[in-house]
């Protein structure tokens, strides 16, 4: 009579391992786009928070004519009663981009240590030096000052990190002081043609700096550069190379290149004298510590390249931009722009040759052109260069 139609209630083995490997495939194209995608929003996060910083010295600068100072603060020799002009130009940005809690917290006395005890005298105005970690506000990580592309993270809770610096021009020797002690005087040995070397950039140490002084014109200048915090793995990137007492790189800084690892030259070779992470002098460590090696940087090497300082304490140092996007970094010019400079910028001559420190300066003499090449010619903010800025 009738009869019966057969009917395919599943598919084959065959089928379905062939859609398995289709899947596989387009997971496996798409994955690369979904991080590249991931990245590029937070590339672009980041460049907004430098923004904000950009649109902050702005407004800092409208209502004070100046800019906040790099390494400043309250004078004296006393660790917990004055911060020993060490503070950087991010404590000051605190209220212009929208962290007034903070500074109110760092512009009043402060009679609560950081695990809630009472503190008996309390904190002065302005804090203690940067590195106390009883003081909240320093332990206070600020969204602002931190690039989503760096994941390197407090594994004890009491550091607060930056990636942001201040860009303090083309100088090693002395870029930590500028002849100004923890008083604010003037140091005996400095002569005026050495003060005139230090700091050609935009900001400058333990001074204060406005607008006007910027002769090479804001676009033309950078004010701040982005920075790898250091994770303690001995990145290029992010090290700072500790050369103790050779201080031959003031004379020609691409002897600072001698640490890295031929087979790996992202990375320093094993056993380079990197600063211990989390223990105390380390690039991008602290927010609030306007010393060269935590928040500064100068425009020698290009961006991810080697840094190195003279001594343990971040002194006297050669500080280099960078970021966990490929190719560059961020860099904040003194208009408010934000541009992505490349790892292949010109640097100019980094083999120069210059009298030894400190028997004579070892940075440019003041009025004279960068050595550096297009790097160092944005980094000075006076040195008269023709800048075609990328």
């Amino acid at each position: 009579m009738f009869s019966k139609m057969k009917t395919r209630s599943a598919f084959t083995l065959v089928e379905l391992l062939v859609v398995i490997a289709i899947i596989g495939v387009l997971v496996g194209l798409l994955l690369p786009a979904v991080q590249a995608a991931r990245e590029a929003a937070r590339r672009m996060s980041c460049s907004n928070n430098f923004k904000q910083i950009g649109l902050g010295l702005h407004n800092y600068h409208s209502a004070f004519n100046k800019n906040m100072m790099q390494s400043g603060g309250t004078y004296g020799t006393d660790s917990t009663y004055s911060n020993r002009y060490l503070l950087s130009y991010l404590v000051g940005m605190t209220p212009f981009i929208e962290q007034q809690g903070v500074w109110e917290q760092i512009s009043n006395p402060r009679a609560v240590n950081h695990n809630g005890s009472a503190r008996t005298p309390p904190f002065p105005a302005m804090g203690p030096v940067p590195w106390h970690r009883e003081y909240t506000p320093w332990m206070t990580q600020i969204g602002t000052y931190r690039c989503p592309s760096d994941p390197a993270v407090s594994t004890t809770n009491t550091e607060a990190y930056t990636n942001y610096a201040a860009c303090i021009g083309d100088g090693v020797a002395s870029n930590n002081h500028s002849c100004l002690d923890e008083w604010g005087e003037p140091m005996g040995w400095c002569t005026p043609a050495r003060i005139g070397s230090f700091n050609r950039g935009f900001f400058q140490s333990r001074t204060a700096v406005g607008f006007r002084d910027v002769l090479d014109g804001l676009s033309n200048t950078i004010a701040c550069g982005e920075i790898v915090v250091d994770n303690g793995n001995r990145e290029v990137a992010g090290a700072v190379v500790n050369r103790g007492s050779d201080a031959q790189f003031f004379l020609t800084p691409n002897i600072c290149d001698d640490t890295v690892d031929p087979l790996r030259p992202k990375f320093h070779a094993e056993g380079t004298n990197t600063n211990s992470w989390e223990a105390s002098q380390n690039k991008g460590l602290r927010w609030c510590d306007g010393r060269p090696v935590m928040t500064s940087v100068t425009t020698i090497n290009p961006p991810n390249g080697v840094s190195c300082s003279w001594a343990g304490d971040g002194s006297d140092a050669m500080v280099t931009m960078g970021s966990r996007h490929p190719g560059g970094a961020h860099v904040l010019m003194g208009d408010g722009a934000i541009k992505f400079i490349t790892s292949s910028i010109d640097t100019g001559d980094r083999s120069r040759n210059t009298p030894a420190w400190p028997v004579n300066t070892s940075n440019t003499p003041r009025g004279s052109a960068s050595p550096y090449g297009l790097w160092g010619a944005m980094g000075t903010r006076a040195s008269g260069e023709i800048v075609a800025v990328p």
